[in-house]
């Protein structure tokens, strides 16, 4: 249920590159311990939007807001203010251990300095010790724990999923961003996948998710945004999207005078 105060408020957002609008003039809200999903076919400009979200990009107009901060256009300080994301293609370090990885992540809510990491005093061994308790919480949370000595290169790739959320919760973010979370995941990873987000909002942590797999989407979702050619053209519940004609149009390429009025269940994508 969005409050009245969203946890993340973004206001006409457009990218731009040379003569080509990505996103177009998009808003988008995310209330407390809401699920949002954002679909769209190939090349629609989800990832692009995620990154003007996350200061990946300078959107070229429009305002990005979390807890009604205006949030600045450089990544660090954009996990720092509570958001944090995964990404289309799996980025973590390969030759690191698991635990490492979440290390890596838990960086941004350590307070030592360079002088206290020189003398390694008792309060970096606290800070250390701190920091390697909340990352194998994680790791039991995702169901890793009996992995964080094995090399991230070595995971199975559900698992390597799993620990790329584990990293990004590591920052203890209000708003987690999930790219395509469940691609290439067999059905058995995705209802994994899928209990794993519901227990993370359970942990009163919002998130925005894009997926190509329609029914994880709508098993998921409290709402759900269509982008078509970077502009959003529907948000609402499961049914509402699901019998909106220019949502099937621009998944079927039919004309809107020759669609039924069901939509497909899945559909298969990789955003550019």
């Amino acid at each position: 249920m969005t409050t009245a105060t969203p946890l993340l408020d973004v206001t006409g957002v457009t990218m731009r590159f040379g003569g080509l609008t990505a996103v177009n003039d998009v808003s988008l809200t995310v209330g407390e311990g809401e699920i949002i999903g954002l679909i769209g076919p190939n090349g629609a400009g989800k990832t692009t939007f995620f990154n003007c979200l996350t200061g990946l990009y300078v959107p070229t107009e429009g305002t990005v807001r979390y807890r009604g901060t205006q949030l600045p256009p450089k990544p660090h300080l954009v996990t720092q203010a509570g958001i944090a994301r995964t990404f289309q293609n799996i980025r973590l370090f390969a030759n690191m251990t698991v635990l490492e990885n979440v290390l890596v992540g838990r960086h941004s809510r350590t307070k030592e300095g360079i002088f206290t990491a020189i003398l390694r005093g008792p309060r970096y061994h606290r800070a250390e010790a701190e920091s390697r308790e909340k990352a194998m919480e994680l790791l039991a949370f995702t169901g890793l724990a009996d992995k964080a000595d094995h090399l991230a290169r070595n995971l199975p790739y559900g698992e390597q999923r799993k620990l790329e959320i584990a990293r990004a919760l590591a920052s203890d973010p209000g708003l987690l961003l999930l790219d395509e979370p469940t691609a290439g995941m067999n059905p058995q990873e995705t209802r994994a996948a899928e209990e794993l987000v519901f227990a993370i909002r359970d942990q009163g942590i919002a998130i925005l998710v894009i997926e190509h797999d329609m029914r994880f989407i709508f098993n998921l979702c409290d709402r759900t945004a269509v982008l078509v050619q970077g502009q959003k053209i529907v948000e609402g519940d499961r049914e509402t999207v699901q019998n909106d004609e220019r949502v099937i149009t621009a998944y079927l390429g039919a004309p809107l005078e020759s669609t039924t009025p069901a939509a497909p269940e899945t559909v298969t994508e990789t955003d550019q």
